[in-house]
């Protein structure tokens, strides 16, 4: 095992990889568990099919594709937050309208200039080629703004996250709050989707908040369990990748669900032992 890592980590692609992929691992679950518990996980996939979309023009132009993808998926995060809070269209129907819309676009422009070729299961399914310097860079920024919020606004994403109208009526501005997580989850869903692809980067929200959820009930445990589950699931499905040549996002969400039912077993032994004391 050990001269496997060694191996692998003579490779800079992987260690870019490894390095931009914790990171966006820990920034999606510490997010994944505001959005989960908001009943909103579901925003990264619709995102994420943005980001698709803002990818294949980015190519069509010629553009540095972080460039012309963060501007746009960020818009989008906030344009779903204000039709989900102030129209009729709720947020599970409005991320629908956008996600399906953007990957249609996507397509049509990656076959009117490209053509459909492997480029498209690169941006559909993740590639590990992928990764730059300036991905890692805005990785290591990323990391450290969503981890200096969670240290300093801990009590106000508490608040946010359980009962919005109450913080709101304590003076929380919890519009401001809520832009931050959109604007955040932006930025992670566009670095994370050229590893794990459009179609899986969702997992790395939802799976880790889930899995965590299973056995620890106090937001600070299921935010800290989300984030260890995250990283060792990530790295795991990396070196798995590696050693049985396998795509590299699919790994890592079936080592996430791995975790989860493991979780899941642990959640019912533990609930019997209890029931059998009672």
């Amino acid at each position: 095992m050990i001269n496997t890592l060694i191996e692998m980590f003579s490779y800079t692609f992987l260690v870019r990889a490894v390095v931009v992929g914790i990171l966006v691992a820990i920034c999606a679950a510490l997010l994944g568990v505001s959005l989960v518990l908001k009943r909103y996980a579901m925003i990264g996939d619709g995102l994420s099919h943005v980001g698709f979309g803002t990818l294949a023009i980015s190519t069509a132009m010629n553009a540095a594709p972080l460039t012309v993808s963060i501007p746009i998926v960020v818009l989008a995060a906030f344009l779903l937050l204000r039709i989900s809070e102030n129209s009729k269209i709720k947020g599970d129907a409005a991320i629908a309208l956008i996600s399906t819309s953007s990957l249609a676009v996507g397509v049509i422009v990656i076959s009117l200039t490209t053509g459909m070729n492997t480029d498209v299961c690169n941006y559909l399914f993740g590639s590990i080629l992928a990764m730059n310097k300036d991905d890692v860079q805005l990785s290591l920024v990323l990391a450290v703004v969503v981890l200096a919020m969670f240290v300093l606004f801990y009590h106000k994403i508490f608040a946010v996250t359980f009962d919005e109208n109450f913080a709101k009526a304590t003076g929380v501005k919890t519009n401001l709050y809520n832009m931050l997580i959109a604007f955040l989850t932006a930025i992670t869903i566009v670095l994370g989707m050229r590893m794990m692809g459009a179609l899986l980067i969702s997992s790395l929200i939802i799976f880790p908040a889930l899995t965590s959820m299973r056995l620890c009930k106090k937001f600070r445990s299921v935010t800290i369990c989300s984030a260890v589950v995250s990283v060792v699931c990530f790295f795991s499905g990396v070196v798995i990748s590696y050693t049985q040549a396998t795509p590299t996002g699919a790994s890592v969400v079936i080592v996430n669900i791995l975790a989860f039912m493991l979780f899941w077993a642990a959640n019912s032994i533990k609930g019997g032992f209890q029931n059998e004391k009672v």
